[in-house]
């Protein structure tokens, strides 16, 4: 599912999250378009909220259980050597009226290429912040990646609290 929301060169090619792999309570986790960094995802508030003083209790618990579950699912796939985490909203303030959104920004890091449905992903910025290029990659390998990360995300997901 594509939800339109607005740009963010972080989030997507076109402005949009991407394809929806999972939701909690209180975030959709989403598959990002571009996959630069082999894995790369956004978690997105389910509400509108603009700043992350705004959060509530409820909120902050059950992103960090998706932050747990999500470094899971990720590292049994692909082991990545490190996960940065960011929460970006500076391309909203690019229009006359910004409008940022609560979202984080999930991207697995690799010091080594790996090959996943025949390609292959460089991270070449390893040990630097994340480059906001696309990654577009094969329609093919993203249906692939898709159900291979939606499987493992609702495994721990559901598995409660015994990560």
């Amino acid at each position: 599912m594509v939800i339109p929301v607005a740009s963010c060169e972080y989030c997507g090619l076109d402005g949009y999250y991407g394809r929806e792999l999972a939701r909690t309570r209180h975030w959709i986790i989403y598959l990002a378009p571009s996959q630069r960094y082999l894995g790369t995802c956004v978690v997105a508030l389910r509400r509108k909220c603009r700043d992350l003083s705004e959060l509530m209790d409820g909120e902050w618990a059950d992103f960090a259980w998706i932050l747990r579950c999500l470094e899971s699912a990720v590292r049994e796939l692909f082991n990545p050597d490190l996960f940065n985490w960011s929460c970006f909203k500076n391309s909203a303030f690019r229009s006359e009226d910004p409008d940022p959104e609560v979202h984080w920004h999930f991207h697995p890091r690799y010091s080594r290429p790996v090959r996943f449905g025949g390609e292959t992903f460089r991270d070449r910025e390893f040990g630097h912040i994340p480059v906001p290029l696309e990654g577009k990659v094969p329609e093919p390998v993203m249906d692939e990646l898709e159900g291979i990360m939606r499987e493992r995300i609702l495994k721990f997901l559901n598995e409660g609290d015994d990560l």
